[in-house]
């Protein structure tokens, strides 16, 4: 019997359930192949061991070797494959999104056979069945033409696919160690084009392979959304809430309001979803109401019109954004806001634009990243013609919430670190709130080294700030869940992280 090892690099990030490797999986099996996943993340009881990944290999003694990879964890899979290469003679293939995106740039490592370009489903199991990816879609490879990307084949139904495979994960214990959340996906594909993701990328390759397609937004069936809820919840246990990882959950409103009536029916468990506010009005805050949503997060990214407009490709207006947040507020729904700083040809005015329109907005949490700029996407090319890039940094950095490797000059820099370490504190104080404006106004005063010596002071007064506001029983947003989420006092179920 065939038997294929998934290796997922999850290290120095936030536990990720990988739904590639898990319908890819799931289609495996259905075909009779035994599947296998070394879930690299410490957090999971499995460090970054190079000894015990080739021990534990050699005993799987598989036929075929892939790895999901995304940018940040690709330094981890080139070492781990680089390990591999030595003592095991399975082929090695790199799937996901980072070969998706820079499928040349893999396959230049000389470290992996071959590469998956897109979704893998069906391209890898015809892979297996050949047992070479020449002629196979959506395989990338090296041969004496140098090397050859294939065609993209059309989509997939993914109605069609089998059920997704849990079990080849430790999910109980990821269950556990997420305290009680479990992710969904109940369609595929985004509607947008923004500059920092890789939707507008896999629209371009598309295009050039001729064969565009035209059911980019994929969902399955309410049936199969609530059948697979049913699933987990009769093999699992302490499940508390669910959520939903699709890039827009309430695009069908015809859709969604099937889906809440059938959710509200099969069980009480709360969920979580993500929407667009220029795609979000009371109807649909309505709907995800009656289902017992308990948290719609929005990617907001900067408060600033222009940088949303020229470098991300959000057309949203600031109305659009209070529009959706005061829907979703009315239904009572608790909101998230997505924003990202440090942004290509952003300056401390627009830094401080995205600070005020939360501060305005007053979603129930807020969550910041630093922008880092994806091999592939619009964005890096963006960063990469404004010489904001700092490449000597990029290569080092597997998250994008402790460092940035953008450079956007002394001024902006400093701003962008102190917004970053201290947002919740910004915010509060750009919401009127005296102790904190006192705060930031010392805060925007710093020079480099100024901040340097005052920066210790500041977290503790910051921390001093929060217990009276606490005492007080006063609103106001503290660091909470994580060191990038800012979460409104007046939210009280502990047990959602989202």
């Amino acid at each position: 019997m065939m038997r294929v090892l998934f290796i997922y690099p999850n290290l120095n990030a936030q536990i990720g359930f990988n739904y590639g490797v898990a319908a890819i999986s799931g289609l495996l099996k259905s075909q009779g192949i035994e599947t296998f996943l070394l879930n690299v993340n410490g957090e999971m009881g499995y460090p970054l061991d190079l000894d015990r990944i080739k021990k534990d290999t050699a005993a799987i003694r598989p036929d075929l070797i892939g790895f999901s990879v995304v940018t940040n964890q690709y330094k981890y899979a080139l070492e781990i494959a680089a390990a591999l290469r030595g003592s095991c003679d399975a082929p090695m293939v790199f799937g996901g999104i980072h070969p998706t995106m820079d499928p040349r740039g893999c396959l230049a490592e000389g470290v992996v056979d071959s590469v998956c370009v897109g979704e893998g489903e069906e391209a890898v199991l015809e892979l297996i069945r050949k047992g070479d990816p020449k002629g196979v879609r959506n395989m990338g490879y090296r041969d004496a033409r140098g090397v050859v990307i294939e065609p993209l084949r059309p989509y997939i139904d993914i109605t069609r696919l089998p059920p997704k495979d849990y079990e080849i994960f430790d999910f109980q214990r990821m269950i556990d160690a997420k305290d009680g959340w479990v992710g969904l996906l109940a369609s595929r594909g985004c509607p947008f084009r923004c500059t920092y993701c890789l939707n507008h990328k896999i629209i371009k390759l598309y295009k050039e392979s001729g064969s565009l397609p035209k059911d980019y937004m994929r969902r399955h069936t309410v049936e199969q959304v609530i059948g697979e809820i049913e699933y987990l919840l009769s093999h699992y246990r302490r499940i508390k809430m669910f959520i939903f990882d699709d890039d827009l959950f309430t695009f069908d409103k015809a859709w969604l309001r099937e889906f809440s009536r059938a959710y509200r029916a099969a069980t009480r468990i709360g969920f979580v979803c993500n929407a667009h506010v220029r795609m979000f009005d009371e109807e649909t805050a309505s709907y995800l109401a009656e289902a017992g949503c308990k948290i719609v997060k929005f990617g907001v990214e900067s408060g600033s019109e222009r940088i949303r407009r020229d470098v991300l490709c959000r057309y949203m207006t600031n109305k659009d954004i209070e529009s959706a947040f005061r829907a979703a507020h009315k239904f009572g729904l608790h909101t998230s806001a997505f924003v990202m700083i440090g942004l290509p040809g952003e300056t401390k005015e627009d830094v401080l634009a995205t600070v005020k329109l939360l501060a305005d907005i007053k979603p129930g949490r807020f969550r910041w990243t630093l922008f880092f700029p994806y091999v592939g996407t619009r964005a890096f090319d963006i960063s990469k013609e404004a010489g904001a890039i700092d490449f000597d940094k990029i290569a080092g950095l597997d998250n994008f919430t402790d460092e940035t490797c953008m450079d956007l000059g002394a001024e902006v820099n400093l701003y962008v670190r102190k917004v970053k370490d201290f947002f919740c504190a910004f915010v509060n104080g750009y919401a009127g709130l005296p102790e904190y404006a006192r705060i930031v106004s010392e805060v925007e005063a710093c020079d480099e080294a100024g901040w340097q010596e005052a920066r210790p002071r500041v977290a503790r007064a910051i921390e001093e700030a929060d217990g009276r506001m606490r005492g007080a029983g006063r609103t106001a947003y503290a660091v909470r869940f994580n060191r990038f989420m800012g979460v409104r006092s007046d939210w009280e179920d502990d047990h959602i992280s989202a």
